[in-house]
């Protein structure tokens, strides 16, 4: 992800934006080959209609080699032969009109015309050109979003989830070595960076200094540790959430600057063990961890008229209470009573 320039490395942060196109990736619709093809055959058409008519309709300005006064197939014959510059010279314009008409209109439709014809190559450097443009101005401008490092089973499901909680698509950037992994990225509406996010200059590429958010769904323990350092020591104001497979190393996740960490293995058998004697219970654990139907566990801030109330007797079902960054349960003395301030973790119908 780096390249040598006179001995040293230039980090992907400090590289043009032009140099960046292909590394970090915005969506955009698809247009079929075929489609694409029919569009500028059209194009060329137009422009060759144009060029017949206004031919026609200053005719009397040219003339052929026999002195004759042009005919509609003449002005399409001169057309072709003028707009594909080919120009045998058998008709020509020989008035100051004509001429004029030539110089001001035929020559800009003939440059048309050749830009159409070569717009395959075109097409890439105007597209290349333009994505870095983009690139320049996002970089510019984002802020706040959410990265996502690693686009695997569980990097997926988390943008579900955070779409599905009106999470903008545009909000996420995905960071991923895998290009299929990638593809499936941007072909969901998000912007993408190819690179290995245990380096810092491709968190700096994703924008991790102004990110609000960072999830970290690597699929290997030792790679979220180092990703969630890398990621801590840039963005130390980001809400940094992290999965292992085991447990042991969720200390170490804490220790790299984690906010949260999630045991993917040791939850995946808990679940396991419960659905073996009461398999309802893992439905409802299921139903209350997808945010878009059935019951879901919301987090809010505590209402005016709530506070000094006991949560035990609110209308919503309270399950926790934040309250100066850490968890308290319900069941706590500790909230006997809401203060001003709290967060309230709450169970509400999507349905309703």
């Amino acid at each position: 992800m780096r390249r040598r320039a006179g001995g040293t490395e230039e980090a992907l942060s400090s590289r043009p934006s032009f140099a960046l196109v292909g590394v970090l990736r915005f969506p955009q619709s698809r247009v079929s080959p075929g489609r694409a093809i029919s569009r500028r055959v059209a194009m060329a058409l137009v422009v060759l209609l144009a060029t017949v008519l206004i031919v026609y309709f200053d005719r009397d300005g040219y003339r052929d080699v026999h002195r004759d006064r042009l005919s509609f197939l003449d002005c399409v014959y001169y057309a072709t032969v003028s707009l594909s510059t080919t120009g045998y010279g058998d008709i020509t314009p020989y008035t100051e009109s004509a001429r004029l008409i030539n110089v001001v209109l035929i020559t800009p439709l003939r440059v048309a015309f050749l830009i159409i014809l070569v717009g395959t190559t075109l097409e890439v450097l105007t597209e290349r050109s333009r994505q870095a443009w983009k690139i320049q101005r996002w970089r510019s401008r984002v802020r706040n979003h959410t990265i996502v490092i690693g686009y695997g089973t569980k990097g997926r499901s988390a943008v579900d989830a955070m779409i599905r909680d009106d999470r903008p698509s545009a909000g996420i950037v995905v960071v991923d070595t895998d290009h299929a992994a990638l593809e499936h990225a941007t072909a969901a509406g998000l912007v993408t960076v190819h690179g290995n996010a245990t380096r810092a200059d491709v968190l700096r590429l994703a924008g991790a200094e102004h990110a609000a958010a960072i999830v970290v769904a690597t699929n290997r323990d030792d790679t979220a540790v180092l990703v969630t350092l890398t990621a801590r020591e840039l963005a130390p104001q980001a809400t940094i959430v992290a999965a292992i497979r085991e447990a042991e190393n969720q200390h170490l996740l804490r220790q790299s600057g984690a906010d949260s960490v999630v045991v993917s293995s040791e939850t995946a058998g808990h679940l396991l063990g419960i659905a073996t004697t009461a398999p309802a219970v893992v439905e409802m654990i299921e139903d209350l961890l997808i945010p878009y139907r059935g019951l879901a566990i919301n987090e809010r801030e505590a209402q005016p008229d709530e506070v000094g109330a006991s949560p035990r007797r609110l209308r919503d079902i309270v399950l926790g209470v934040v309250r100066n960054g850490g968890l308290l349960r319900v069941d706590d003395p500790a909230v006997e009573a809401i203060q001003k301030g709290d967060r309230l973790l709450t169970i509400h119908s999507v349905d309703h």
